[in-house]
């Protein structure tokens, strides 16, 4: 099996926000991360080292109104980054889950990259915001991020500390989907023949 490049640049601008990313599935967990919300910064850090994945992100957005239009586009153009990153899904493993503990906090994620795309999140929130980050927008980067990968994902999480929660689940999220990524044969994993 000859190995592919599986590396993606993306832009995208609107009136809202400006982002650029740069994102390799086979890298060694490098990041280079700025998005203006300094927690969400950190997710997405947490998310490139655990997965192995190399992670450039530079967006400005309108985050003096709020941080939910940053979040969401930076959910998107991710997204559209790992679907054209994984590429024709030959030989990938596809389907993959993982547990992540974190002191008091328990995330489970599981994903399909099917090429359709569907979001399941079971997770409550105590505050409105951990740190610069509305702890709404959570769900809405992952429902953002499935949306235009075209993956199904289905996260729950259980614990106490926001903090907690939020970062077990950037991480099972990230490791399913270094598991799912996988080579492991020269098929497409579907009885379709496509994905």
């Amino acid at each position: 099996m000859s190995k592919k490049k599986r590396k993606t640049k993306k832009s995208r601008e609107t009136s809202e926000t400006s982002i650029d990313i740069s994102l390799d599935l086979d890298g060694n967990g490098k990041y280079e991360v700025e998005t203006g919300v300094e927690f969400f910064d950190h997710m997405l850090e947490s998310f490139t080292r655990h997965g192995f994945f190399d992670l450039e992100i530079k967006a400005q957005g309108d985050i003096g109104v709020d941080d939910h239009h940053t979040v969401e586009d930076v959910g998107i153009l991710l997204g559209e980054a790992f679907n054209e990153s994984v590429g024709d899904k030959q030989g990938i493993v596809r389907i993959a889950h993982s547990i992540v503990p974190m002191d008091e906090a328990l995330a489970t994620v599981a994903v399909d990259i099917s090429g359709r795309s569907y979001c399941v999140v079971d997770i409550e929130f105590t505050k409105a915001k951990v740190g610069d980050l509305s702890t709404e927008n959570v769900e809405h980067f992952l429902e953002s991020f499935a949306s235009s990968a075209r993956i199904n994902i289905n996260a729950s999480v259980e614990g106490i500390n926001d903090h907690h929660q939020i970062e077990a689940l950037f991480k099972a999220l990230s490791r399913a989907l270094k598991d799912a990524v996988k080579i492991e044969h020269d098929q497409i994993p579907s009885t379709k023949g496509t994905l």
